[in-house]
């Protein structure tokens, strides 16, 4: 792999992942670009306490822009336009978000009054563009792009764990113009947070009252042995449905070794994820004869705190309920953060196998 550091014109970082050693990188970004924002604003919520990012320059990101790929900033640039890739053609590039909630920017801050305090959101967020090719999926990856993504999942995460005052790395995908996708072609995200989040601590949390083992692990070996939610395996990893799901189709992944992050997983084990994951979503794509919105969210372990306790994971679920039905997050949800789940995991387990062992 060929990692080529580069900068956009306007100061924000641009890294080209390439499987050829000879891939040129020398292009520069032609555009007049505005100022960089200054750094979002954290506010603390007594009441929950956590801290919550207030980043008003975001209003303006680009949405949804309907020229495809003539007006797409994330294919890569041609000799008539300017997209946030300086290169004519790419094989997997991560960049600095220009509407970004967390940087390293800062500006002025004042006191919002109330119980409340204020800090800078320091931190990075960052953009991974799958491939170059507009039209395509996560699904529809070579295995060796999938192990190139997870290079550069890798690279990122060490990286960004760093930043001074950065505690937790969190890589993700979202998809589908029913879960906000603001850009259609094939992207991730990652966000440096500069706070471990409520979900993690909540699990870490349990993970530190468990006394039997690592609680993980053990959540792992009893869907293993239980399998009746398991929907594909190897080796290395296991994909199952857990037994409390909290969304109609909600798959985790697990390699069969506790390690704390992306950058801790083997050259093995990263081309052994590769094959299974694809299958899972080329599966949830089958479920209805639809595309099937999702999140996919890798869990890492916080940067600084509890690392003996965390083991990388990824949650991959869906809204989708039925062909024509989603699942909204309404009062139960939203506001009192209690789920109830429409389908029952075991039959969506079987639903799920049944288009991986279909194809």
């Amino acid at each position: 792999m060929k990692r080529t550091i580069t900068h956009l014109a306007d100061g924000r970082e641009l890294i080209y992942f390439d499987r050829r050693d000879d891939a040129d990188r020398s292009a520069i970004d032609r555009r007049a670009l505005e100022p960089r924002p200054v750094a979002s604003e954290l506010r603390y919520d007594p009441l929950t306490e956590e801290w919550i990012a207030i980043a008003g320059h975001r209003q303006t990101r680009t949405f949804l822009p309907t020229g495809g790929t003539a007006e797409c900033p994330l294919c890569p640039s041609s000799e008539t336009r300017s997209s946030e890739i300086p290169s004519y053609d790419y094989d997997v590039v991560v960049f600095e978000n220009r509407f970004p909630s967390f940087s390293t920017n800062f500006g002025t801050y004042e006191d919002p009054g109330g119980l409340s305090e204020v800090r800078p959101a320091v931190g990075r967020c960052e953009v991974v563009c799958f491939t170059s090719d507009h039209d395509s999926s996560f699904s529809k990856l070579s295995d060796s792009q999938v192990e190139l993504v997870m290079e550069a999942w890798a690279d990122r995460t060490a990286e960004l764990s760093q930043i001074e005052g950065v505690e937790q790395v969190f890589c993700f995908e979202n998809r589908g113009a029913e879960i906000g996708i603001t850009l259609a072609h094939p992207h991730g995200q990652i966000y440096a947070y500069p706070y471990v989040t409520p979900r993690t601590k909540l699990q870490l949390g349990a993970a530190r009252r468990y006394t039997k083992g690592n609680l993980f692990a053990d959540v792992l070996a009893a869907e293993r042995q239980a399998g009746v939610r398991v929907v594909a395996a190897n080796e290395l990893w296991t994909a199952f449905v857990p037994a409390a799901a909290r969304w109609p189709f909600e798959v985790h992944l697990y390699p069969h070794r506790q390690v704390p992050d992306l950058a801790a997983l083997t050259e093995a084990e990263r081309a052994a994820f590769a094959p299974l994951y694809t299958s899972v979503l080329r599966a949830f794509d089958g479920l209805f004869g639809v595309v099937m919105p999702y999140i996919a969210a890798w869990h890492q372990a916080p940067v600084r705190v509890d690392r003996e306790l965390g083991y990388l994971h990824l949650e991959l679920f869906s809204i989708r309920r039925a062909a024509n039905k989603l699942k909204y997050l309404a009062g139960s949800e939203s506001a009192m953060g209690a789920f109830v789940n429409d389908v029952l995991p075991e039959e969506a387990a079987r639903m799920i196998r049944s288009q991986i062992d279909h194809k």
